[in-house]
């Protein structure tokens, strides 16, 4: 992969290639200054600055670019940031994954925090998933690459997301509203006023935003009959602002929020079959074991049949996914001055955050697990630095204190369908060449228990964690000589948190009493089949928790633990400005992200420990920044290297989840970010990362476990090696009152995994050494479908409008050559085992298309 490295920056660098990194017009702060079009201003380092001036990487967007990318939301930031990327599982409250330089914490668990921590007016958000809401009346939004620990709260081993919106204005009325309709009956409707209440010293500033949208994936039974859609949108937000300023200085801004999501995610295309399906119409189950659309590959090393079947969209289904999702906060942001060169800042928070989810966890239209969670997350946090200036304005300083609370309650229902009997049969059958049929029958499990049916047996877990953080911390810049300068930074972070699992109501008498029968010799010999015996019965998500038995076989155990920790994170910095258009600086970064507890009811199976380590990282990065030709060209380049230690890793086998951490992973890579402007007409980007974000071959330092030692040597999931986004847009005059644009953007993505292993983890004895475990992994089959192979995708948009901005109207095309691609791939519930497992992916958005006009006044 190093040579790769190599080539793809000799490549790019033998090209003249150019990319906006940002089109951000607004600061932090409460009062935006005056700056010129080609000055970006940023608030990464907790202040004020031109971005070309602080020693970071950080990709800055404004409103107009968010618009033409079609960037709705937090997702959708890969549209205009190359080092950004994520993807969305199962849930929308829990499984959503952000990454930056191919690094995030991939997990639908709720006890696991993001590695990219998420921003919005100051105020830390604590899951993806609550963030997740329409992106309206945005200042700009801000991807800060790499460790970001001294300067923000919480939670930002592999960057941060700062968003900003725009903030009342004290002097002057104004609003503007939008409306978009697009394919797939997609309404759009957004809006804002601005009210002074007191000129110059007071405001109102109110925003909404509704959008709706049918589904992209059809839905069909097991008759392949369409009985509706899924994956579509339905959500609407409400923000209301107060903000102040007196003649002494005091500042501030009380913002309000209220938002409702009711759009569904839950659903996967299965892209390969197990090779047992002949079995399906055995135990009665039909000729497809419900996945009528017969369109996924069987050959495993069938890409192109992979592909087909992502790009088809269609999902068989026995439930279609709901959610009920509501979320509301309110944010405090206080300035108060301290004499002429300093100012103390307060910003506090509070949010709720509610999501009622439903789906069907087979995705099948054969009725086997589905799925009902009920989800609340509390979080209170608060800041208060002082910052300022001393030493005649060669110290830039700055010294405060953080604190956050969260409380999650999480009650998740599992119930087995009606078909898990006859599955359960077709694993038996399929894994016996059919002898079980003749002697278990096409219910094994009944057969068993002496009648028993495991059909409707449901587990209501309730998981709860209660976390509290506090740190104190500095930033400070000092000039060292003219155009030298050194920052140190450091925040010593304190985390606690509390909690556990416990089982509010179990069902499933089908468990107990095949244990019973195990335990006391009653059970007719199983060889081999003994293991998937005990994996069905006892179904680790709908299983009786605290058996008897549960230290010897593999059944929950409830369980309430603690997890403390602390950590010292800093930075040391030095830049220095060649001239005022080149700069240039070198950093190192300690970074860290909490480790807690698994909120998952295999967390303490046979009395494992239910916690996991923190992450740490080590960050070494030197860049570049520069402009020139009168400012008509910027050039950016950063080249960085990030080690990880205790990397943290949660995987879904097809019949549990397992959570660990990966001793040692990596990040290395170039990122180049440019823009020409030749006149006031045209402007060309292009940004790209080249990326090597794998697992080193001794990943495992001296864990000897095969689950991780599988991993070493692979890639990150959706870290690709190369990432670029090129356009062009044109603007101009038609008439003296009209005025048009027309943009082109493309996103090109090499190949990149889509799963957490690469290879199905080989089965060892107890006591294997290393070296007999690694000889066992290299002999373990791949992965199906796991690769996602290279693809462009490009958006284009174009307007006609006022000149004075009073009005316009615009039309898009996003993913033009409808390219779907798959984000996440996975094993399906007990639909095959290991290599022969069916798999199935989360795809992304198909082209879409649509009209949006705009007014402004």
């Amino acid at each position: 992969m190093t040579r790769k490295l190599v080539a793809y920056a000799a490549g790019l660098m033998a090209c003249t290639t150019f990319t906006a990194p940002a089109f951000a017009q607004d600061a932090d702060g409460l009062e935006a200054p005056e700056v010129d079009d080609n000055v970006i201003i940023v608030t990464a380092t907790r202040r004020a600055q031109d971005v070309q001036d602080i020693p970071l990487a950080v990709t800055a967007v404004g409103p107009a670019q968010l618009e033409r990318q079609g960037v709705n939301e937090i997702r959708d930031v890969t549209a205009v940031a190359p080092s950004f990327s994520s993807t969305t599982a199962q849930i929308a409250s829990g499984s959503v994954v952000l990454r930056v330089r191919g690094v995030g914490t991939t997990s639908n668990n709720i006890g696991f925090e993001s590695a990219v921590g998420i921003f919005i007016d100051g105020a830390y958000q604590s899951r993806p998933g609550v963030a997740l809401g329409e992106f309206v009346d945005i200042e700009r939004v801000e991807v800060l690459r790499g460790p970001q620990g001294t300067l923000f709260g919480r939670n930002t081993s592999a960057g941060a997301l700062n968003i900003t919106n725009k903030r009342p204005d004290l002097s002057e009325f104004g609003g503007f509203a939008n409306a978009t309709y697009g394919r797939f009956d997609e309404l759009g409707v957004q809006g804002a006023i601005n009210v002074p209440v007191v000129e110059d010293t007071l405001a109102l500033r109110l925003t909404g935003a509704y959008r709706e949208r049918d589904g992209a994936l059809t839905v069909v039974d097991a008759a392949g009959n369409e009985i509706g859609d899924t994956n579509d949108i339905d959500r609407y937000l409400l923000r209301g602002q107060l903000g102040w300023e007196t003649d002494t200085g005091f500042k501030g801004r009380i913002i309000a929020d209220y938002a409702k999501n009711q759009s569904s995610s839950g659903a996967a295309v299965q892209v390969f079959e197990t090779p047992l399906s002949p079995f399906f119409p055995a135990v009665g189950l039909g000729a497809t074991g419900g996945q009528p659309t017969n369109n996924f590959a069987r050959d495993p090393f069938d890409q192109r049949a992979i592909k087909d079947a992502a790009q088809d969209r269609t999902v068989a289904l026995n439930r279609i996914p709901v959610a009920d999702i509501e979320n509301w906060g309110i944010v405090a942001e206080i300035e108060h001055p301290l004499g002429d060169n300093a100012d103390v800042i307060f910003i506090g928070s509070y949010r709720e955050f509610s999501g009622i989810e439903a789906y069907d966890s087979s995705f099948s239209a054969i009725d086997i697990l589905n799925v009902d969670l009920d989800t609340q997350i509390d979080t209170f946090t608060a800041e208060l630095r002082i910052q300022g200036e001393a030493l005649g304005g060669r110290l830039n300083y700055m010294i405060g204190g953080y604190y956050s609370d969260e409380q999650i309650e999480a009650n998740n229902r599992f119930t087995l369908g009606e078909d898990f009997g006859e599955l359960t049969g077709f694993l038996f059958a399929g894994l016996s060449g059919g002898a079980t049929l003749g002697t278990l029958g096409p219910e094994p499990l009944t057969t068993l228990t002496g009648g028993l049916d495991p059909a409707q047996s449901s587990s209501l877990n309730q998981f709860t964690q209660s976390a509290e953080s506090w740190s104190i911390f500095t930033h400070n810049t000092f000039e060292i000589t003219d155009g030298l300068e050194f920052t140190l930074g450091a925040r010593w972070s304190d985390e606690s948190k509390s909690g556990g699992f416990t089982q509010i109501e179990n069902t499933n008498d089908v468990c107990p009493a095949f244990v019973a029968g195990l335990t006391g010799g009653a059970l007719p010999p199983l060889g081999p089949l003994e293991p998937l015996a005990v994996l069905t019965a006892c179904f680790g998500f709908t299983a009786p928790a605290d058996l008897p038995e549960s230290a010897i076989l593999p059944t929950p155990q409830t369980f309430q633990d603690t997890f403390k920790d602390e950590e010292l994170i800093y930075t040391v910095k030095l830049g220095y400005e060649f001239s005022p258009e080149i700069n240039a600086y070198a950093s190192f970064t300690h970074g860290y992200k909490a480790g807690g507890i698994n909120l998952d009811t295999t967390a303490g199976v046979f009395g494992a420990d239910p916690t996991f380590e923190s992450e740490e990282v080590d960050a070494y990065e030197i860049g570049i920044k520069s402009r020139f030709l009168d400012d008509a060209v910027t050039l950016n380049i950063a080249a960085f290297h990030q080690e990880f230690t205790n990397f943290q890793v949660l995987e879904f086998t097809g019949a549990a989840f397992q959570s660990f951490n990966v001793p040692e992973a990596i990040s290395t890579g170039i990122e180049i970010e440019s823009v020409i402007r030749p006149n006031d007409n045209w402007t060309f980007n292009l940004a790209t990362t080249i990326l090597d974000s794998r697992y080193p071959d001794d990943c495992n330092g001296d864990l000897v476990n095969v689950t991780v030692i599988s991993l070493c040597g692979n890639d990150l999931t959706n870290a690709a090696g190369l990432t670029a986004i090129a356009g062009v847009l044109y603007e101009n005059e038609l008439t003296d009152n009209l005025d048009f644009f027309i943009s082109a953007q493309g996103r090109m993505v090499s190949d990149e995994r889509t799963s957490t292993q690469a290879i199905v983890p080989p089965t060892v004895p107890a006591g294997a050494t290393e070296a007999e475990i690694r000889a066992a992994v290299e002999a373990a089959p791949l992965i199906v479908g796991d690769v996602q192979d290279a693809n462009v995708k490009i958006n284009l948009r174009a307007g006609i409008g006022d000149v004075d901005d009073a009005w316009s109207i615009e039309a898009f095309v996003l993913n033009v050559t409808d390219v779907v691609t798959r984000g996440v791939t996975f094993n399906n519930v007990l639909r095959g085992t290991g290599s022969i497992n069916a798999r199935s992916s989360f795809v992304l958005e198909p082209r879409t298309y649509g009209v949006t006009v705009r007014t402004q006044f």
